[in-house]
């Protein structure tokens, strides 16, 4: 039997029989055949799925919204996700037994094209690839904000993204990079990257700053931070939300600068070279350092499903075994066949 999560209402998850081929449709067997793939793990996007969870999707953000292999319709009932690591079971010769990626819901098995799946490189756990969503994330948001080499860079937020970003901009040479959060508990994971954690940074002279919160508060501190002629990019999206800004004081004198970042589109100047493919193939090449397992913040079983996400979204009355918001990054979900 196929199960996947789905949700239900706001704040209501179930785990519900699953439609295994649905997508397979308008498919050509010879130009891109299927694979049958048996999830390991999957990862939950944690900012992104707790707007779903909670019913603060706009409505006019309804298509532009949607994963990869989504089922129903927002608000709900919507089987929604795209962090799932599973191996071939069926399919091209190349790929049957290998691990691989894909961009799919909480699923237990699920067939697919070929296409739709990218391996895992050699070196990279399993376990681990739950990250390569948000390595894309952050690999995307870097191509917008264009750090240079010896740039002063601060990223304000670190949840997954935030953290990931901050990693890969230290590892550009000569660059000072500041990792902001206001809460304390970031500190450890942040300096097992080897980042400078600070959560009341006043340096106001940075050449660019990335917000990543998912706060409102978050983004004005990024502005307080930006130096003459900085560059902002906002890479948190708020779904219903309205965003107060002060756009007073100094935001004109200082000139800066302001742009989303968002990761359904790729940077215009990489279109000529670059498909979506080969940005996950980044992704996933990219996860292969030891030191980012410290991004996982735990995991449950797939069953358990309903009340974790529940729990990372803020519901109520959950048990104190389930993961709370503040303390969580990345939490995996374990299938039985991990």
């Amino acid at each position: 039997m196929t199960n996947a999560f789905w949700v239900t209402g706001t704040l209501e998850g179930a785990i519900r029989e699953a439609t295994f081929d649905h997508h397979l449709a308008a498919i050509s067997a010879e130009e891109n055949p299927a694979v049958e793939v048996e999830a390991l793990y999957s990862g939950i996007s944690r900012g992104t799925e707790a707007l779903v969870f909670n019913n603060q999707v706009p409505e006019s953000q309804f298509n532009a919204m949607r994963a990869p292999f989504q089922e129903g319709e927002f608000p709900f009932p919507v089987k929604y996700g795209y962090a799932s690591v599973g191996r071939v079971t069926s399919g091209p010769a190349e790929l049957t037994g290998r691990s691989v990626f894909c961009l799919f819901p909480h699923q237990t098995h699920y067939r697919v094209p070929a296409s739709a799946v990218v391996p895992l490189p050699e070196g990279l756990p399993e376990g681990r690839a739950v990250l390569a969503a948000n390595m894309e994330t952050a690999v995307n948001g870097l191509w917008d904000a264009a750090p240079r080499i010896g740039d002063r860079i601060a990223v304000v937020g670190l949840g997954v993204v935030g953290l990931l970003v901050a990693w890969l901009a230290s590892r550009i040479p000569g660059t000072r990079v500041t990792a902001v959060d206001i809460n304390p508990e970031r500190r450890s994971v942040a300096e097992s990257l080897g980042l400078d954690f600070q959560t009341q940074c006043q340096q106001d002279d940075h050449d660019l700053v990335i917000h990543a919160s998912g706060h409102p508060a978050g983004l004005e501190k990024a502005l307080g931070l930006a130096g003459m002629e900085g560059r902002i990019i906002e890479m948190s999206w708020y779904g219903e939300r309205t965003v107060p800004l002060s756009l007073g004081h100094g935001f004109h004198s200082r000139r800066l600068t302001i742009r989303s970042s968002q990761v359904g589109h790729l940077n215009p100047l990489q279109l000529p070279r670059w498909q979506y493919r080969d940005r996950m193939s980044l992704a996933l090449d990219l996860l292969r350092h030891d030191a980012l397992d410290n991004l996982i913040s735990g995991e449950s079983p797939f069953e358990s499903l309903p009340e974790v996400m529940a729990a990372l979204a803020g519901a109520p009355g959950n048990g104190s075994a389930m993961p709370t918001a503040s303390e969580t990054l990345c939490h995996r979900i374990v299938y039985n066949g991990a």
